[in-house]
């Protein structure tokens, strides 16, 4: 499967502590972006989670607004993630609505003593994520 870089919201990000993905998905206009297809962020994980000191948290929101900055964003999806489950591969996924505003964004809480993780996120049909696989980049398929 084929992501379009303006449906990536994270490309091997790496976190050590509470950020904004790093880019910003523009939907055009304040619109219902999948009537008949329900859509979802998949947020994958490159770089296992740092589980060393056992108090690590893991948040994952995905906020809403009208204008590009999020200044009033609105939390649309929301999962906290236990650290043990945040291994190299793995993903998680965050449904959204079918009507949100023209921006949308990730935001990646972390918590606790050495919170780290990589991530790739980006916005896709839910249909197609249990078919999803995020291969590193320049890997060859043959």
């Amino acid at each position: 499967m084929y992501i379009d870089s303006l449906l990536k919201f994270s490309d091997a990000q790496a976190l050590t502590a509470t950020a904004d993905s790093t880019n910003v998905v523009d939907l055009g206009v304040d619109r219902d972006i999948g009537i008949g297809e329900a859509m979802a962020v998949v947020i994958t994980v490159g770089v296992a989670a740092d589980i060393t000191t056992g108090n690590e948290t893991y948040q994952f929101q995905v906020e809403t607004d009208s204008v590009e900055a999020l200044s009033s964003a609105t939390v649309i999806a929301d999962q906290t993630v236990a650290a043990a489950s945040l291994t190299a591969g793995d993903k998680v996924v965050l449904p959204i609505g079918f009507s949100n505003e023209r921006y949308l964004q990730v935001v990646y809480t972390l918590g606790g003593t050495t919170p780290t993780v990589t991530v790739d996120a980006q916005l896709m049909p839910l249909a197609q994520v249990d078919g999803y696989v995020n291969y590193a980049n320049g890997y060859t398929i043959v």
